[in-house]
This record gives C-alpha cells, sequence and structure tokens, in this order.
C-alpha cells in the first residue's frame, strides 16, 4: 500500500524509541502524520533477519524507513526489500554522530563524502519506486559553513533527491555525546531557510526543536514542513490537531482517554501474539503529561506492566483515573 506523501508533519526516527508499537500509537492520534522507523541498518537486515527488523502493522502508513549505511550495493539491496515489505520512503541517515555509527562509517561522518551520498542515494533510487530522502545535520566539527553544506545538498540533488530533511544544528563527532549534540549546538534555522531560498526545487523539512504546531506553523512560512521528535514521544497528545490543522479534515479531535482506548484494541491483539505488554506501555506513558494524575497513570503503568502474567487491565486501572 503505497500512499502519496504529505510531510507537513514528520513524527522524526528516534533509535530504541520510534518503534512498531510506538508507531501504531501515533496513529491513535494521528491518521495522517507521516512516520518514520528508528533506524536500521544495512548489516541488521542482511544479517539480522528481515523480518525481525522490517515488520511493521498495515495501520502505519504512510511510514518511512530510515536506513544506515554508506555501501551503495548493500543499501540498493535493502532499499529493494523494504519496499517490497511496502514502506512508503527510504530515508538515509546522515545525522547520527554517535561513535557506533561512525565507527560504521554512515551517520553525519557521510557530510565530509556528499559523492558517496549521491552513489549511496542513485544506487537506491535506481531500484526503488518509493522516494529516497536524506536527512542531514548542517554540518559537523569544522566543516560547518554554508559553503559546505550547500556543496553537500548541490551534489546530492544531482542524484536525483527531492527531499531534504535538515536537523538545524551541526554535530561534533567527538568531544560530545550523541544527547549533547541533540542540545549543545545552537540551532540555526536561518540555515534550513537558506537552503530552501538557494534550493526552492526541494523539499525541505525542518527537524529540531520543534515543540508545538504554532512553531511548526511558524516554519511553514519558510520551508515545506516539520518533523518532530522528541516532543512527539514525551507529549505526543500535543499532536491530537495536526490533520484538522494541517491535513484539511474536519473531524473530532480525540480525547486522551478515547486515544488509549484505541491503542488498547491493538494491544490486547498483540498480547494474544505473546508480545510483552512492557514493550507496549512505555510508549504511552506521557499520554497525560501536564495533566491532573499525570503521574499517577505513568506510576501505574511503570509499577505493574513489567509483572509478570500482567495483561490489558493494567491500562484499563490506569484509565480508571480520569473517568
Amino acid at each position: 500500500m503505497t500512499v502519496p506523501l504529505d510531510r507537513k508533519i514528520c513524527i522524526a526516527p528516534m533509535l530504541d524509541w520510534t518503534d512498531r508499537h510506538q508507531r501504531r500509537f501515533m496513529r491513535s492520534i494521528t491518521k495522517h502524520a507521516v512516520l518514520y522507523t528508528e533506524m536500521i541498518t544495512t548489516g541488521a537486515i542482511i544479517h539480522g533477519g528481515e523480518e525481525r527488523h522490517l515488520q511493521y502493522n498495515q495501520e502505519e502508513h504512510p511510514v518511512a524507513i530510515q536506513l544506515g549505511g554508506s555501501d551503495p550495493k548493500d543499501l540498493a539491496h535493502c532499499a529493494k526489500v523494504c519496499e517490497d515489505y511496502g514502506y512508503d520512503e527510504i530515508n538515509l541517515n546522515v545525522g547520527c554522530p554517535s561513535d557506533r555509527v561512525q565507527n560504521g562509517r554512515f551517520g553525519a561522518c557521510l557530510m565530509a563524502e556528499p559523492e558517496l551520498v549521491a552513489e549511496c542515494m542513485d544506487a537506491m533510487a535506481r531500484v526503488v519506486d518509493i522516494p529516497v530522502t536524506v536527512k542531514t545535520r548542517i554540518g559537523i566539527d569544522d566543516m560547518d559553513s554554508y559553503e559546505h553544506l550547500y556543496r553537500f545538498v548541490d551534489t546530492v540533488k544531482q542524484a536525483g533527491v527531492e527531499t531534504f530533511i535538515i536537523h538545524a544544528r551541526k554535530a561534533w563527532l567527538s568531544g560530545l555525546s550523541p544527547k549533547e549534540n541533540r542540545e549543545v549546538p545552537p540551532l540555526r534555522y536561518d540555515v534550513a531557510y537558506q537552503v530552501k531560498k538557494d534550493f526552492p526545487e526541494l523539499e525541505v523539512i525542518l527537524n529540531g526543536g520543534v515543540t508545538t504546531l504554532d512553531q511548526a506553523e511558524e516554519h511553514m512560512k519558510h520551508l515545506d514542513g516539520a518533523m518532530i521528535g522528541r516532543e512527539a514521544y514525551h507529549n505526543p497528545y500535543f499532536l491530537a490537531d495536526v490533520d484538522n490543522r494541517f491535513y484539511g479534515q474536519k473531524y473530532d479531535v480525540p480525547s486522551r482517554i478515547a486515544v488509549a482506548e484505541d491503542f488498547s484494541n491493538y494491544v490486547q491483539k498483540q498480547l494474544d501474539n505473546d508480545v510483552y505488554l512492557g514493550h507496549m506501555t512505555r510508549h504511552i506513558l506521557g499520554l497525560f503529561y501536564a495533566q491532573p494524575k499525570g503521574k499517577l497513570w505513568r506510576r501505574h503503568l511503570s509499577e505493574n506492566a513489567y509483572k509478570k502474567g500482567a495483561g490489558l487491565e493494567v491500562i484499563e486501572e490506569a484509565l480508571e483515573l480520569f473517568r
């Protein structure tokens, strides 16, 4: 099921967070925002089992998969596999700064090799009919001038890439942890705006620091869309009006309780297939963020979802706090 992608609002790939359960939970809140998998390396797909890494729920569409790698042949192979699984987009990670990623010669360090990135993108585009896109930083280490970024975008664009997701921070490949790289380098929205001015034919999506729909709308005066990361995970319900506000829908916004009940239907099906309850409830701890009794909700789920034999009653008991 390949659907047209409208990337006005995207939910960012987040390692160890945006698994198939989290993405299905997002679909209880928004039907139209584009969801991204956590980064999956080509090695994991080739050597670790396709089904284990690529399975997802049909309700997740539109859903994009983010790949990590730098070998054009391996990326082409994995892109074709992912298309066959039904993913709607292939995204290449050129933004992650962790040591493990650098040691594998992919992630943000690839910003130093635009020709290789272009070769990788071309190899994937030749074997799939779905979009291939790039998620990048605005610079790395001392290669942080706009001239470097311009050359990177211009080189990769020539491989046929039409969509760039730009995390508007540079990355330090040494000296900062991945967490610090998400917070310490200053956000430079002006740099992302300039890319769109210089390449108006490209779709440019902003990532970094977007925590409200008002902010997303403000960025869209300059760019084509906004990708939201940590706020979408820790405070997911703020996305409840996305479909009406950005996708022209006209339906009643579901209540937090309605969102939990919808996700509970999914949880029960997964429990019937022996999926561990805690693997799913960890993603809904923020549903009642900043609400009265929100801490009690989190505590009840955290203390009970991991008990032996725990089932759907754990969520139902927590919901009684709000009824």
